[in-house]
């Protein structure tokens, strides 16, 4: 290990300051260049805000159910600005401890403040400055895409970064994809009291999802009052009578869609441009994302790139772990790589979709015979005790073995228990000792038990705690 190596890292957010964490430990001296805001996209306008409001919506939501239940609670008058401040804080707290107080803490660990661009493969220029180095990690991030719609410039439309930053509600909302930011922000938005639309150019939501579980959310979000249409081909968008119109394609039949505001959510963009990567001979591909190997080099020597500019699921502890594993790569030389299929993902409506490990078909493509399972979420006894029925849980293994492969699920509280299944996949737990495992009862992590006892039993058929 080459202790004492200056390590120059593009970016300041999650993936970037891991890197640089990792780097401090192993000696060698991390130097970051930002030129926004410290922490990235996740502290600042994506993770913490986002989720802060999801989850006071959530109060709101929850208000509503105790009443119905008599509990004499009631969902009052929304005072947004009291909402809005408290996301301010949140998200002034967690930057403050988790970046500007570790930056002041941690030796050896530089940030310059200004916009880096490549001269060549081994100097970056910051502002005034020019540092030299073999050893540099491109974690720039990413923003949200804005695809190319005739009539975009006439009107005025939110992102993902801008919705978090108004300080008013909207009227109502037409949303333009049926992703991960779509939903959450969209059910958000709507248990704040917006009238929302999501326009979905598939057939449903979250084409990236397994089925089962997918299905299981959108039929809650249209039970919830969610508008969504499915197989939308967005046409144009325009001013109407104060309004913004939307043209579409819906089952080959044209639709209008009116709203007071528009929320483009079709994924996000790679910030790859403006940074010299020609000049240091970094390749991208057609999107513009960064092209990597498994050990996160790119096709320059001694540049290496991690997190959202590189593609793939836009997930901060990914980019966090790709962070870690290039240093480990730089100064130890270990050719270490990403095991991909043990990471959790999970996408915060309600009910939550956590997923990790393979789909089924993904999982056929790799050469398994491939079992599954799939139960309602109304199989799971604590289910019944909160009143959250809706959802589902899918397992996929490998028939020869009984490996669990993957497990993807539509749950209330769903991101807290997509961990465990993290951890059976990591461990190599099969359907059967996954079966025999003791959970808690009631709880909803017995429906993991429950999913894999279906394999072999008729779970419809067994007594509450039964073996």
């Amino acid at each position: 290990m080459n202790k004492g190596a200056e390590i120059v890292i593009l970016g300041s957010g999650s993936t970037a300051f891991a890197a640089a964490l990792r780097a401090q430990a192993k000696g060698a001296h991390p130097v970051m260049i930002e030129k926004s805001v410290l922490g990235g996209t996740c502290i600042n306008w994506g993770c913490i805000p986002s989720k802060t409001l999801i989850h006071t919506a959530l109060y709101r939501h929850q208000a509503r159910l105790g009443e119905r239940l008599g509990l004499g609670t009631r969902a009052g008058e929304l005072d947004f600005g009291l909402l809005d401040r408290h996301k301010d804080e949140v998200v002034d707290e967690l930057r403050q401890t988790k970046y500007l107080d570790v930056l002041e803490r941690v030796p050896d660990l530089t940030l310059i403040k200004g916009n880096a661009v490549f001269l060549d493969h081994r100097t970056v220029q910051a502002g005034e400055r020019t540092i030299e180095s073999d050893r540099i990690l491109i974690a720039t991030g990413g923003f949200p895409r804005v695809p190319a719609i005739p009539g975009l410039d006439t009107v005025p439309f939110l992102t993902s970064k801008s919705a978090l930053l108004m300080k008013h509600l909207p009227d109502s909302l037409t949303i333009i994809g049926g992703g991960v930011i779509a939903l959450e922000l969209g059910q958000m938005f709507m248990r704040l009291g917006v009238r929302v639309t999501v326009l979905e150019h598939g057939q449903r939501l979250l084409p990236g999802v397994e089925a089962e579980p997918a299905l299981a959310l959108q039929e809650a979000l249209i039970a919830e009052g969610m508008e969504v249409v499915p197989g939308a081909t967005v046409c144009s968008v325009g001013p109407h009578e104060g309004m913004i119109r939307v043209e579409a394609l819906v089952g080959g039949e044209p639709r209008r869609f009116h709203s007071s505001h528009l929320l483009l959510a079709v994924g996000t963009a790679p910030a790859s441009k403006g940074i010299g990567l020609e000049a240091a001979g970094v390749e991208t591909d057609e999107r513009g994302f960064i092209k990597v190997d498994r050990e996160l080099r790119t096709t320059a020597p001694g540049i290496w790139a991690a997190g959202d500019v590189t593609g793939g699921a836009q997930i901060a502890t990914k980019g966090a772990r790709e962070g870690i594993a290039a240093v480990d790569n730089m100064l130890d030389e270990c050719r270490c790589a990403v095991d991909y299929l043990s990471i959790p993902m999970a996408i915060f409506t309600d009910p939550e979709v956590g997923t990790v490990g393979y789909g089924e078909e993904a999982a056929r493509r790799a050469g398994f015979q491939v079992m599954t399972h799939t139960i309602p979420a109304s199989s799971i006894p604590k289910a019944h005790v909160t009143g959250e029925l809706k959802g589902a849980i899918k397992m996929v293994a490998d028939e020869a073995t009984g490996r669990i492969l993957g497990i993807h699920l539509a749950l209330h509280r769903g991101a807290d228990l997509i961990n465990e299944a993290a951890v059976a996949i990591r461990m190599g737990m099969t359907v059967g000792q996954l079966a025999e495992t003791l959970h808690v009862y009631p709880s909803i992590g017995e429906g993991l038990r429950l999913c894999a006892q279906a394999f072999r039993r008729d779970i419809e058929r067994l007594s509450c705690c039964a073996e």
